[in-house]
């Protein structure tokens, strides 16, 4: 099959509505992503976790002709194999995916332990989207305090549950509008998350930017 072909340049199938606004944002940012601007479709597995994880190649068995590129994303915690390390659930999916025709052209993120891993950086932009900006104590003095944040970590250990308990703190819902904002407003740069950077790097190597930009990050 020659890419030439094919109408759109990437499909990504992911697990919930949380994940699908994340990464709506994070594609509107193709400058800071050191990406060209992408034809690209999101759809939600109905089955979620489980089912990115057990049945993605099914249901995107049939885009293989009219897609350059896939991308399977879910969160280790909930897919049902939480025993098995992410390197181990991403290489089992894609092994499923080149096997029904997708061959070298998809890849697979498994957020460990979940999405919310993504959120705990120390941008500023954070404590904004999350209702902290002007509270005391700050939220990175308070995720310490409270023993979220032991010594030494860049981010809680149980990322959903801090970030729920947070927003609750201050009367703000736990939105998909809320992982849109902050998709839209934190640097890349601060997110060393290791799936997060498998995203990042695969993007970067299938679509380079046609020219460089000296536009800045923001914070």
């Amino acid at each position: 099959m020659s890419t030439s072909d094919v109408q759109r340049d990437l499909i990504l199938l992911v697990a919930d509505h949380q994940i699908e606004a994340a990464i709506q944002g994070l594609l509107s940012r193709p400058r800071s992503l050191a990406i060209r601007p992408l034809n690209a479709v999101i759809r939600t597995h109905p089955e979620n976790d489980p089912g990115c994880y057990l049945r993605a190649h099914d249901l995107l068995r049939a885009s293989r002709i009219r897609y350059a590129h896939g991308i399977v994303i879910f969160d280790r915690e909930g897919c049902g194999n939480e025993a098995e390390p992410r390197e181990a659930l991403e290489a089992e999916v894609e092994e499923r995916l080149a096997r029904n025709g997708w061959g070298d052209r998809a890849r697979v993120i498994v957020i460990d332990p979940e999405l919310e891993s993504w959120v705990w950086s120390d941008s500023p932009q954070v404590d904004r989207v999350l209702g902290w900006t002007g509270r005391m104590p700050t939220l990175r003095t308070w995720l310490t305090e409270t023993g979220f944040l032991k010594e030494a970590e860049t981010k809680p250990g149980r990322p959903k549950e801090v970030m729920q308990a947070a927003l609750r703190l201050v009367r703000k819902p736990r939105s998909s509008a809320v992982y849109r904002e902050l998709a839209d407003n934190v640097s890349f740069r601060r997110c060393v998350d290791p799936a997060f950077k498998k995203l990042t790097t695969t993007l970067q190597t299938w679509f380079p930017p046609e020219e460089h930009s000296s536009r800045e990050d923001s914070p």
